[in-house]
């Protein structure tokens, strides 16, 4: 696989959502990595990632968004993910995401969940 990912940030009031567009490998992953860790730097501690445009994530993306994970974790942010293929969805399960993330259907309802504060 040599697709590239693309990536577009949206900056909301106190929630930012990061799109994808592509594959998420390790280049991928370290792009979505650089872009979470500014919205950190820039105060964001509620962050979306929307991976609408991607199809698959190998496993050196899937460690990546595990260390993202990780440094929401330390920051006491939240994070959670949506429009996620089944397989995508399936395989964050069983690769532990879930647990420590919100995996919602559709962007409206992660932003609900995020909100509220319930994840």
């Amino acid at each position: 696989m040599t697709e590239g990912l693309k990536l577009d940030v949206e900056r909301r009031e106190g929630l930012a959502v990061i799109y994808t567009d592509g594959y998420i490998n390790n280049q991928g992953g370290e792009e979505i990595a650089e872009a979470a860790y500014a919205l950190l730097d820039d105060g964001y501690r509620t962050l979306l990632l929307n991976l609408r445009g991607t199809k698959i994530v190998n496993s050196i993306g899937i460690s990546i968004l595990i260390e993202i994970i990780e440094k929401m974790l330390e920051v006491k942010g939240r994070l959670a993910f949506c429009n996620l293929t089944p397989t995508i969805e399936k395989t964050f399960h069983i690769m532990g995401l879930a647990q420590y993330s919100t995996i919602c259907p559709d962007e409206q309802s992660a932003v609900t969940e995020l909100q509220s504060g319930t994840c």
